[in-house]
């Protein structure tokens, strides 16, 4: 095995002498198969996916789902059958939706493999064959050409003009052009430049490769086994409602103790059989019928509806995002991303729009500004504010039009990118590229190539043949004797070498790469010697900023979250990058960075990552998340894979983005802006608030309910001599399930505050459960408790039914006031809503039909007695007093706190 050999830095004998390989011959079959059998086949390795039952099992892994089928088990004990049926019911239908939202996504590893899914030619037995890429082992000879995809890391042997497109590896947005030179030692992927890569595409030339590995030791294997290596944390919001699950247990299990115990101390006869003055056998009934008391309130105090209303909320937060561009592979997710404090996030593709563009042209010492970005040709031409006239500069752009060998179909490109961003540019001055070669068709070319870094073309313009030359402006310079100007061309001068060498050297540290052009007429027969040029210009161009990613980090830096630029590329062209989008922060290569010994002592201060690997990306992510920070990781290439993974949400792209990084993503932007994940940060800080009203709405119901019965209880009521409660057990199930439940899914709904990207994210580590919310939720059970109790008193007189009805109506009033007193909290407008009006009136209907059509169609199921007009009103009356009461003590609350309506969710 070689798996730590450094291959670039091996000559060519000593790679084929170390391998036993023959460059000429090959491999025999013999010893393919030999080789098979030690190295393996060239595939990645895939573990077990999960079945589809164990996925929807996986969403009965709470520990509030846990409490709710105690629940299950406790009514069933009891001898309520239809609250167990209707509450597993519920749990059947939580699981289902987040099984169909989370079936969809698949093994990232399946896509991996589906990648070395292809054939490969190779020399072996002395003769050209077509294999499958799996049966490549190293020492196998390769045969590399323009379109193909490199089935295995392989060490070039020879090459004509090679280049590999290596920006889903590497992040690299530019084309590599590859050499056979050997290399220092330990040099980054990035710059093996005598090295392919297994994934990557050919884009130019044809090679002959040596491989060196295959399969999980390839660097797609690599990334592969990392992406394996990286588990699955639960989100912000699943450790959440885990807590208070966790919480709401105890609570469960306190409550059943306090009500038992209280009911066996107020019993007389129980305690004269604990005390051993009569039989014990003779309070074993009674015992029973406290303790399935008790075990009936503990059924009540859980919110069967939570996990339900949790699931809902962030199903329908999943397809608001679809139409905003976002598409969420796991739930929890559609959470995670209203607590987002920091985005590490890719250049090429997601904050640039991976389209070369020329920004400025040089010409006889002007500097020409060229707007438009991309592949469209809409732009103008500048020069020192004032529009300049195509015609100047239609010389250098024909150049760049006719010495080129791109293409472009619409926006998409065949070819190289560069060469791309020269025929963009001269179709905005009106110069089409297939009606020039029309025009001036081409007789001759030299090829680029990397040891002349430059190419050269021959072209018959209005009968005379010209040869056109585009390079490294410092190379080309020393082919050149004359310069073009306004009124004809003249010698060159050393001064103004100097001149448009510096002009090369500004556009470089503006990140522009630059192109010199130079043409020169040719006798009849001459050959195209490249020699006495007439320098023409220069032409500087960029992969251009995203427009809408330079706003959408605006509004990240008011949202106060952090953007983070992570990239393969070089350092100054990132730093470049970074200052115009207006990120903010130290910059450091992937070099300087394994020199930091400490880096979460740093991280907080470095925004500009240049020139890392996968291992740096993942070492950033779990930097940042040691600090505390929620970080979401966008990205599109296989490079990329493993921090998806490993990062609280991964976000991928979905037009450019590799299949590695889609499958290892938790969420995928279809348009590939940068902007969307913006969007979608909003409508998860929504979605935040959206949960924290309907549990604070669902637990304060709840509570009332809980506190209305427990506090019965200790007062005493009676009926017929027997004990008598606010509520029966039909009646809880009702109020728990129907009239909260409907008012809670439409809070899931309720639109964004205006503000909700001026405000910090919310602390990761903050409970479910704010200190605010918690103090909300206590006053509230208690004024439920005593409004409904003193309405309750009011009516004994009349009989326990019409009493127990009253209860039954004013908590139902009390808990759609209580709709209003949680959206005010979040300054959310009255008439906002209609989906929550909508499941007001249904809750308001399904109670009258309770109250009046109940007893009539479906005999006594609910135990109600028909109200008056009176009774409405003086339920209206209470739930008006309850809403002042409750409204003063929040205000009163926040001001002790000092908290205002502004700041109070960062601080709750």
């Amino acid at each position: 095995m070689h798996e730590s050999t450094d291959w670039a830095g091996l000559d060519l004998e000593s790679s084929l002498k170390r391998l036993d390989a023959s460059p000429e011959s090959g491999l025999s079959q013999a010893e393919v198969e030999k080789r098979l059998v030690e190295y393996g086949p060239n595939r990645i390795q895939e573990r077990s996916p999960r079945s589809r039952w164990q996925l929807f099992l996986d969403q009965f892994r709470s520990f509030i789902i846990a409490i709710l089928m105690v629940a299950v088990g406790l009514s069933a004990l009891v001898g309520e059958y239809t609250d167990s049926l209707v509450i597993l019911a519920i749990l059947f239908l939580n699981a289902l939706l987040g099984y169909i939202q989370e079936a969809r996504a698949r093994d990232s590893i399946a896509a991996l493999k589906r990648m070395t899914r292809l054939k490969a030619r190779v020399i072996r037995d002395n003769r050209e064959q077509n294999v499958d890429s799996t049966t490549l082992v190293p020492g196998d000879v390769i045969l590399l050409e323009t379109g193909d995809k490199v089935p295995a890391d392989a060490r070039i042997m020879k090459h004509v003009n090679l280049e590999c497109d290596e920006a889903s590896l590497t992040g690299e947005s530019v084309p590599v052009a590859k050499d056979t030179a050997v290399l220092p030692p330990g040099i980054a992927v990035a710059d093996q430049l005598n090295m392919v890569f297994s994934g990557t595409i050919v884009t130019g030339g044809r090679g002959r490769a040596l491989v060196v590995r295959t399969g999980m030791q390839s660097r797609l294997g690599q990334i592969a086994e990392m992406i394996q290596e990286s588990g699955e944390d639960p989100t912000p919001l699943q450790k959440r409602l885990d807590q208070l699950g966790r919480w709401l247990g105890i609570a469960v299990l306190a409550i059943c103790a306090l009500t038992f115990l209280l009911g066996l101390i107020r019993d007389p006869g129980i305690m004269r059989a604990l005390t051993g003055d009569v039989p014990l056998i003779t309070a074993t009934a009674r015992i029973k019928e406290i303790f399935m008391t008790a075990v009936a309130l503990a059924v009540a105090a859980v919110p069967e509806g939570l996990a339900a209303v949790v699931t809902v909320a962030l199903a329908l937060g999943v397809q608001r995002m679809v139409k905003r561009n976002a598409l969420i592979r796991r739930l929890p997710s559609v959470e995670t991303l209203g607590s987002t404090t920091v985005i590490c996030t890719d250049k090429t593709g997601t904050l640039t729009r991976n389209q070369m563009t020329v920004r400025k042209l040089w010409l006889e010492n002007r500097i020409i500004e060229v707007t438009g970005s991309g592949y469209a040709s809409e732009g103008k031409f500048y020069d020192q504010g004032n529009e300049a006239d195509p015609l100047e500069v239609r010389d250098l752009l024909t150049i760049g039009a006719l010495n080129n060998d791109a293409a472009l179909d619409g926006e998409s490109v065949i070819g190289d990118p560069t060469e791309a961003a020269l025929i963009v540019v001269a179709a905005k001055a009106g110069l089409i590229k297939s009606e020039l070669e029309r025009r001036y068709p081409r007789q001759d070319e030299i090829a680029f190539d990397s040891r002349r870094k430059r190419m050269t073309t021959v072209h018959l313009m209005n009968g005379r043949r010209v040869m056109l030359v585009k390079g490294a402006p410092d190379v080309l310079l020393e082919h050149c004797n004359r310069i073009r100007c306004r009124d004809g061309g003249r010698p060159l001068k050393d001064a103004d070498r100097e001149r448009i060498l510096e002009a090369n050297k500004n556009f470089a540290a503006e990140a522009l790469r630059v192109l010199g052009f130079a043409l020169r007429e040719l006798e009849e027969n001459e050959p195209p010697e490249e020699k006495n040029l007439e320098f023409i210009g220069l032409q500087a161009m960029m992969d251009p900023p995203r427009d809408s990613a330079r706003r959408a980090i605006e509004r990240c830096k008011k949202a106060g979250i952090r953007v983070v630029m992570i990239t393969g590329d070089q350092a100054v062209t990132a730093r470049a990058i970074a200052q115009e989008l207006g990120i903010q922060g130290e910059a450091i290569s992937g070099t300087d960075l394994e020199a930091i010994k400490d880096l979460d002592a740093r991280v907080d201060e470095i925004s500009v990552y240049a020139r890392v690997n996968p291992e740096h990306k993942m070492r950033i992510i779990r930097a940042l998340r040691d600090r505390g920070h929620v970080v979401a990781m966008t990205g599109d290439g296989v490079n990329d894979g493993p921090a998806l993974k490993a990062a609280d949400i991964g976000v991928a792209m979905g037009i450019t983005g590799t299949d590695v990084a889609k499958e290892a993503s938790d969420m995928i932007l279809t348009d590939d802006h940068f902007s969307s994940i913006v969007d979608a940060v909003e409508e998860g800080r929504a979605i935040n608030d959206n949960i924290g009203k309907f549990v604070n709405y669902l637990l304060s119901s709840n509570l009332g309910e809980v506190l209305v019965i427990f506090v019965a209880m200790l007062i005493g009521f009676t009926s017929g001599g027997g004990p008598l409660l606010p509520l029966t057990a039909v009646q809880l199930l009702w109020l728990n399930i129907v009239t909260d439940g409907l008012p809670a899914l439409a809070l899931g709904v309720d639109p964004p505050d205006r503000n909700i990207m001026t405000r910090p994210p919310r602390s990761p580590h903050r409970a479910v459960l704010s200190l605010d919310m918690l103090a909300n939720i206590a006053l509230t059970g208690v004024l439920l408790c005593v409004f409904t109790l003193l309405l309750f008193a009011h009516s004994l007189d009349r009989s326990p039914a019409a009493a127990q009805t009253m209860a039954f109506s004013a908590l139902v009033v009390f808990q759609i006031i209580r709709v209003y007193m949680v959206r005010s909290h979040y300054r959310v407008p009255l008439f906002s809503n209609p989906w929550l009006w909508g499941a007001i009136t249904v809750s308001l209907l399904l109670q009258f039909f309770a109250v009046y059509g109940a007893p009539i169609t479906v005999g006594n199921l609910f135990g109600t007695v028909p109200l008056d007009w009176a009774d409405w009103g003086r339920i209206m009356a209470a739930g008006a007093v309850m809403l002042l009461l409750g409204s003063g003590f929040g205000w009163v609350l926040r001001r002790i706190r000092g908290v205002s309506t502004s700041d109070r969710f960062a601080k709750d």
